[in-house]
C-alpha cells in the first residue's frame, strides 16, 4: 500500500487537511504501507516557502511522519512535459484553440448535456480525448461506485498553450509515477477524479507507468461546524496552527480528528494513537459530513491533560509559554507546583496562565471582584482569615485547609463566603486553582502580605 498527502501551500494547514493527512497516515501505519508527502505548489503566485514550512511544522507538531518526500510538484515540470508529449504523440491528446465561447456554441448546437469535443489544431492548449461511449467509474471505498458517462464529459484542458500542465494532469502523472495505490482525500475532489482517471488510463495506454494499476479512491466527508454549515473561522479555530496556539495537545487533536467521520466500532472516545493505528480502516469511514466542535475537543483535551504526569505537564506548559510574554515564569520556583494544582481545572495549555498567573507573576485586583466580595462583611471575614493563617502551626495544604474550615464553622458561613474574599485577595479575581493549594503554594509571608494589601485597598 502506498498513499499520499498532497497539500497546496497556499495558506495554513486547515483542520480538514489535517484530518486527511491523519487518515492517510493511519491507513499507511495500519497496513504497513508507505506515506508520500507531495507539495502541490504549481500555483506559483500563492504558493510560498513560508506556507510550505508552516505545513511541515504543523505535521511535525501533530506527529505525523512520512516515508517519502516532501516531493515538490513544481520540480517535476520536465516529467510532466514528457508525459504530455507522449499523450500527444500517441493520439490521446490534441492541441486546440477552442475558447469558452467556442465550447458554449458547441453545446448550443449539440445540447447542454453533450460534452465538448474539439478539432485538432497545429497549436494551442492541449485537451485530452474523452471517448464518446462508455463511462468512467470511480470505485470509492467510502461512497461506493460513481459513474460518469463519457457523453457528458468535456474533453478537458490538461495543458496551456505554453506547455505548462494543469492540476488534474500533474496529479495523475505524479500518482502514477509514485505508484500510489490508494488516494484518500476530501469529497470536494470527487469531480476531479474522473478527469484524473482518464489521464491515468491514457498515460498507461501509451506505456507510461509500466506495471502500475489504477488507484483505489476514498473521498472523505466534508467537515461542518456545530451548526451543520461548512467549517470556517466563524466556528473557532480553522487551522492546525490555531489549535496549537490555543494550547491543544497533539495526541488529543489526533484522537479527535480521527473520530470525525470514522468510527472505531464501539462508543470509545478516548483512543491512544496506537489504538487508532490498530483499529483504523477506510470501510468504517462514514459518507455523512462530520461535525467539528471545538467544545468537544476542549473536553477531550482536558481528559488528556488530567491523565498526564505532573512533570510532563510542567514541561509541556513551559514549552507552550516559551514564545509568549510569560516565558520567564518557568524560572519561578513555584511554577511546577502552580501547574500541578491547576491540572484539574484546565482544558488547554492556554487556560493555565489566566487561571494561575497570580501565583507566579504577582496580581492586580479586579475592581468588580472587590466590589462583589470585599464588602464590609467580606473584609471582616478576610481579617479573621488573616489572623487564623498568621497563627496556624503549619502552612501546608492540610494545615491551611484546617485553618480555613475552622473559620467557616466559627462564622457559620457558607464556604464560598470565606474562600472567595481570600481568593480575591491572593489572586486578584474570583477564579484560581484550589484555594488551599494556592495559599500553601504562596506561603505564609506572601499570603499575609497580599491579604494586607487587599484590606488596605478595599
Amino acid at each position: 500500500m502506498r498513499v499520499r498527502f498532497a497539500p497546496s501551500p497556499t495558506g495554513a494547514l486547515h483542520i480538514g487537511g489535517a484530518r486527511t493527512a491523519l487518515f492517510n497516515w493511519l491507513l499507511a501505519r495500519h497496513d504497513d504501507g508507505e506515506l508520500v508527502l507531495r507539495i502541490e505548489d504549481t500555483d506559483r503566485e500563492r504558493s510560498t516557502s513560508e506556507n510550505v514550512q508552516q505545513i511541515l511544522d504543523a505535521l511535525a507538531w501533530l506527529e505525523i511522519d512520512w516515508d517519502e518526500g516532501p516531493v515538490f510538484q513544481s520540480a517535476r515540470s520536465e516529467r510532466h512535459r514528457e508525459a504530455l508529449e507522449a499523450l500527444l504523440e500517441g493520439g490521446s491528446a490534441y492541441r486546440s484553440n477552442a475558447a469558452a465561447e467556442d465550447v458554449k456554441a458547441y453545446k448550443q448546437r449539440h445540447g447542454a448535456e453533450r460534452g465538448f469535443r474539439g478539432e485538432p489544431e497545429p497549436s494551442g492548449a492541449v485537451r485530452l480525448h474523452v471517448p464518446d461511449t462508455g463511462a468512467t467509474v470511480v470505485h470509492d471505498v467510502i461512497r461506493g461506485d460513481t459513474r460518469f458517462e463519457h457523453i457528458h464529459l468535456d474533453d478537458p484542458v490538461i495543458a496551456r498553450g505554453d506547455g505548462s500542465v494543469l492540476y488534474n494532469f500533474a496529479v495523475a502523472i505524479d500518482d502514477l509515477d509514485a505508484r500510489i495505490t490508494h488516494v484518500v482525500r476530501g469529497e470536494d475532489h470527487l469531480s476531479n477524479t474522473p478527469k484524473q482517471l482518464l489521464v491515468l488510463e491514457a498515460a498507461m495506454a501509451v506505456g507510461l507507468g509500466a506495471g502500475a494499476s489504477l488507484p483505489l479512491y476514498a473521498h472523505l466527508p466534508l467537515l461542518h461546524g456545530p451548526d451543520g454549515k461548512k467549517l470556517s473561522k466563524r466556528h473557532g479555530a480553522a487551522s492546525l496552527e490555531e489549535l496549537r496556539e490555543a494550547g491543544f495537545l497533539p495526541a488529543a487533536v489526533r484522537n479527535y480528528l480521527a473520530l470525525l467521520g470514522w468510527g472505531s466500532g464501539d462508543d470509545t472516545t478516548v483512543l491512544s494513537t496506537q489504538e487508532l493505528v490498530q483499529r483504523f480502516t477506510l470501510e468504517q469511514v462514514s459518507r455523512n459530513p462530520a461535525r467539528f466542535d471545538e467544545v468537544k475537543l476542549r473536553w477531550l483535551n482536558g481528559v488528556y491533560l488530567r491523565e498526564m504526569a505532573s512533570d510532563e505537564l510542567t514541561r509541556r506548559m513551559g514549552e507552550f509559554l516559551e514564545h509568549s510574554d510569560h516565558a520567564d515564569a518557568r524560572q519561578d520556583p513555584r511554577f511546577a507546583r502552580a501547574v500541578a494544582i491547576s491540572q484539574e481545572k484546565i482544558h488547554t495549555l492556554a487556560d493555565f496562565w489566566p487561571l494561575a498567573s497570580s501565583l507566579v507573576d504577582g496580581l492586580a485586583l479586579d475592581p468588580r471582584a472587590c466590589e462583589r466580595w470585599l464588602t464590609e462583611e467580606g473584609r471582616s471575614t478576610l481579617a479573621e482569615v488573616r489572623a487564623v493563617l498568621a497563627e496556624a502551626p503549619g502552612f501546608d495544604e492540610v494545615a491551611v485547609k484546617g485553618a480555613l474550615e475552622g473559620v467557616v464553622r466559627k462564622r457559620e458561613a457558607k464556604p464560598r463566603d470565606v474562600y472567595q474574599p481570600l481568593r480575591v485577595a491572593i489572586s486578584g479575581g474570583t477564579v484560581s486553582p484550589g484555594i488551599f493549594e494556592s495559599v500553601a503554594l504562596l506561603g505564609r509571608e506572601e499570603t499575609l502580605r497580599r491579604i494586607d494589601s487587599a484590606l488596605a485597598q478595599a
